[in-house]
């Protein structure tokens, strides 16, 4: 009878054959052979049942190793640079290794989140345990889920946490990552789809309390992939960057340059001066300098800064914190044209008419000094006549200055006529303790149309000189609106009482017209939301084709290299067409540019859902302790499963689920956005002034439920305040709109 070899024996040639680890070949190795093999089985099974071995279909390996070939999920690259990469299925103790994945040259790119089979290494002396090199890509990650871990008897479930999202996910007991009840987690879909029950998943990253302060853009800025923490060799480029030296810049320290930003703005990125122009071929016309920090010269080409603001593409902003583009020494230091500090910039000289047109410009790379930092609403203060006493002193020289050159601009901004949609911005206050304090509507001043109209008119000067040196750039595109949305708009025009032109090419001046009809109107904001819906989504583009919204040919994002790539890019061109240095567009650059392009329109995306995340989780978070209280607002959206209510209080948008409306159907017209009852004939639609009440707010996943009470000041069918014994008809306001007109032609033709 052959010997069967002790289970050290056994461990030890797993560990030096992980890849011939069939009973067969544990047979064979040791010259087992008949009535033997069943006796090798037992000890196999013992060593399977004692943890010290796995089994994997027919082979067996050790459970603290990785196999030779394993699926692996790709992870970002680190701060080096480097690519890592996730074991799919990890059953050792504690957590699993890390596995260095290396790239051949030719072979496919993988991107976070592929999956990917490969073959693997065991390595010594790293600070990885495994290097991976590429088989077969497999795909892409697997369903990611962010929710709220709930603890069972066995394992637990996830609820999650994205607004709608209302399927829950079970969590096996060997895939919990320890997690605690209560506790947000990250997981992912755990193997194939079920037609039964509820899907699997295992917990990938644990994140802490929900509840706590200041989490909420926490969860946004995980939920949505926002890089928060910036690599190693960034930081260190940026800690040793030194102020630009005057050298061949144009000095304009001497000019009364001001920033004006809001009052909690922690960078300046923009600096203006204005004052009439002493050509007297130039009646009337004004000198307007822009400039804007020079972020070119210390975020050069392939940097470690240039790669990581590539990545970010923008600054993402929250009501609680900035994650910025640039790390802090810049964004908030070096490149921040801070009162009383000499910094580098690139300045745009323009020459305006006395109707505000731009007539000509240059461009300087130069050295400016800030006399003060200014903040909106000191400055109309002054304009108003109540400078303060930082203000008063510049009141001649520089603010009186910069506003008759902005009404100039008024003038050429009438004839221009971009699209004057009038649609509040809502402020959120988080106080000391993490909470929100109040919920407000920002207020509008002339100095904020002032730095806006300045900073759209540097934006064309860089597009158009750009245009004219003949190097590439990237456009900022918006296009006009399809027919579609175009079609959907005339109707709830026309149901208004209203009229938009056809026939004829669409210019903002008939948008225009449409709103200036409607304004002071009942229909004033249902007109102002539906133009908004039926415009597209303003992007970059290596190629110009214009921009509709601003009624402009050609438009460039140049004032913000702060926080936008676009704007660094812009700068490089500037800089390599007029041979300012070594910093300017790279070869790279160019070619990478309309990937480029693509890229920060997808991030500009992501920022913008983030930040409406958050706002709808600090609005629940407000609004949970007034649960049960009537509110007052408008129907901003209508869909077959109910309709959005935006509240007017706090501008909150919450749900009227279509079950609650009344006890009748409801027929959906999507083309007409509205609600029919079948019965009652109520007719819901956009723009209507409601009644509610507040049902539920759920902080966590930033979701308002809300019941109808009443409709244009009726209730709603079947409810308490409806008549008794009386089918409730309703009109809402598009169809009173509709017997007005009629009444006005009726009226007409009696004349």
């Amino acid at each position: 009878m052959n010997r069967i070899p002790t289970k050290a024996e056994i461990l030890a040639w797993i560990a030096e054959h992980p890849g011939a680890a069939a009973k067969r070949d544990i047979a064979k190795a040791f010259g087992i052979k008949g009535a033997a093999r069943i006796d090798l089985k037992r000890v196999l099974k013992e060593l399977e049942e004692e943890g010290a071995i796995e089994r994997r279909r027919r082979s067996f390996r050790d459970p603290t190793k990785l196999p030779p070939v394993a699926m692996l999920t790709i992870l970002a690259p680190d701060r080096d640079g480097d690519i890592f990469a996730r074991p799919v299925e990890w059953q050792g103790e504690g957590p699993a290794p890390r596995v260095l994945f290396i790239p051949k040259k030719g072979e496919a790119a993988v991107g976070e989140g592929d999956r990917v089979l490969a073959k693997i290494t065991e390595v010594t002396g790293e600070d990885h345990d495994y290097e991976a090199r590429l088989i077969r890509k497999l795909g892409a990650n697997p369903h990611r889920i962010l929710g709220i871990f709930r603890k069972g008897t066995e394992g637990g479930r996830i609820v999650p946490i994205d607004k709608g999202a209302d399927l829950e996910w079970m969590i096996a007991a060997g895939a919990t990552l320890d997690a605690k009840d209560g506790e947000l987690v990250e997981a992912e879909q755990s193997g194939p789809k079920v037609r039964m029950g509820l899907p699997r998943a295992r917990i990938v990253d644990r994140l802490g309390d929900p509840t706590a302060p200041r989490a909420v853009s926490l969860i946004a800025i995980h939920q949505h992939g926002i890089p928060d923490d910036f690599p190693d060799a960034a930081i260190a480029e940026a800690d040793a960057a030194k102020l630009a030296p005057l050298g061949d810049r144009e000095d304009l320290r001497h000019l009364p340059f001001v920033t004006i930003d809001p009052a909690d703005a922690r960078d300046h990125d923009d600096a203006c001066y204005a004052h009439a122009d002493d050509d007297p071929k130039n009646e009337g016309g004004h000198i307007v300098w822009v400039a804007i920090a020079d972020v070119a010269h210390y975020v050069t080409p392939q940097s470690a800064l240039d790669r990581e603001a590539r990545r970010r593409g923008n600054s993402t902003y929250f009501p609680d914190r900035v994650v910025p583009m640039l790390p802090e020494r810049l964004s908030g230091d070096l490149c921040s044209l801070h009162e009383g500090i000499a910094r580098p910039v690139i300045a745009v000289w323009m020459k305006l008419d006395g109707k505000g047109r731009k007539v000509s410009h240059r461009f300087a790379r130069a050295m400016i000094k800030s006399v003060a930092s200014l903040n909106y609403a000191e400055v109309q203060e002054a304009r108003d006549g109540r400078p303060n006493t930082r203000c008063v002193e510049m009141m001649d020289e520089v603010i009186a200055p910069l506003y008759s050159a902005y009404e100039a601009t008024k003038t050429a901004r009438a004839m221009r006529q971009p699209l004057d949609l009038d649609l509040p911005e809502r402020r959120i206050e988080i106080g000391e303790d993490g909470h929100v304090k109040s919920v407000a509507f920002r207020d509008r001043f002339d100095a904020h149309r002032l730095i806006e109209e300045f900073m759209i008119l540097a934006n064309v000067a860089a597009a158009e000189e750009l245009i004219r040196l003949r190097r590439p750039l990237l456009f900022r595109v918006h296009e006009e609106p399809s027919p579609e949305k175009l079609d959907a708009l005339r109707e709830v025009a026309e149901a208004s009482g209203f009229t938009l032109a056809k026939g004829q090419v669409l210019q903002t001046s008939h948008l225009n017209r449409l709103l200036s009809q409607a304004e002071g109107t009942e229909f004033d904001e249902l007109l102002n939301i539906s133009t908004l819906r039926s415009m597209t989504q303003a992007y970059y583009h290596p190629e110009n084709f214009g921009h509709f919204g601003l009624a402009l040919k050609s438009y460039a994002h140049f004032t913000s290299p702060i926080r936008r790539y676009s704007d660094l890019i812009v700068h490089r061109a500037l800089i390599l067409g007029h041979g300012w240095g070594r910093d300017g567009l790279s070869p790279q650059d160019i070619e990478d540019l309309e990937e480029t392009a693509t890229h920060i329109s997808e991030t500009e995306r992501r920022s913008m859902a983030a930040e409406r995340d958050t706002t709808d989780r600090y609005l629940a978070a407000y609004l949970s302790d007034r649960v049960g209280n009537e509110f007052a607002g408008r129907i901003s959206g209508v869909t077959r499963f109910g309709c959005f209510v935006r509240l007017d209080e706090t501008g909150a948008d919450g749900l009227i689920p279509i079950r609650t409306i009344g006890r009748e159907f409801f027929h959906y017209d999507a083309s007409a956005q509205t609600l029919t009852g079948a019965d009652s004939g109520l007719v819901i639609g956009i723009g209507q002034r409601v009644t509610v009440r507040l049902a539920e707010a759920v902080p966590v996943t930033g979701g308002l439920m809300l019941e109808l009470l009443e409709i244009e000041g009726q209730g709603r069918p079947g409810g308490a305040s409806a008549k008794r014994g009386k089918r409730v008809m309703r009109r809402p306001g598009a169809a009173r709109a509709k017997d007005a007109k009629l009444k006005r032609k009726t009226e007409r033709r009696r004349r």
